[in-house]
């Protein structure tokens, strides 16, 4: 952790105004305003016209800032580089998005839109008392059937009967 960050202690909370912030970081307001025209992501208003503040990890962002300044001698815009590469590192060797999802994700997908696209229109077009339910096909996907009694006959829509206690 860079020296700056080590003396400085951050009160255990999670939002400070500009002052505390300017307190703690031992930086006049105005730098902390120019600083936050450099990094717009510094701080969080809350509302139109209302002050900002600033959250830990903001403060924290502000003695980074000040010690790329002021201890390794950076400028602005290449402080504003460094933290840029810190935040977003280069990407380890990342499997290929088709290994992610499959070489055949697209027919996969299409095939599911036409499910769903006939399960609509069977249910779009079933007649009032009628009950369809979901029962797993060929390979695992699902096909819509007609609810049934034991002997195959078509069955009635659930109807729930109480029971005597």
């Amino acid at each position: 952790m860079p020296e700056t960050l080590a003396h400085v202690e951050i009160p255990k909370r999670a939002l400070f105004k500009a002052a505390e912030v300017c307190d703690l970081v031992k930086v006049q307001p105005y730098v902390l305003r120019s600083w936050e025209a450099e990094f717009p992501a510094l701080g969080v208003t809350k509302g139109a016209g209302a002050p900002r503040v600033y959250r830990r990890v903001d403060v924290e962002q502000v003695l980074r800032i000040k010690h790329l300044l002021l201890v390794e001698g950076l400028t602005l815009a290449g402080a504003r580089r460094k933290l840029e590469e810190v935040s977003s590192p280069v990407a380890p060797d990342e499997p290929a998005i088709d290994e992610l999802i499959g070489r055949n994700a697209r027919e996969r997908l299409t095939a599911v839109k036409r499910g769903l696209r006939s399960i609509l229109d069977l249910l779009s077009g079933s007649g009032a008392g009628e009950e369809f339910h979901l029962a797993a096909g060929p390979r695992g996907k699902a096909s819509p059937k007609k609810a049934t009694g034991k002997n195959g006959s078509a069955r009635a829509p659930h109807a729930r009967h109480k029971s005597s206690r």
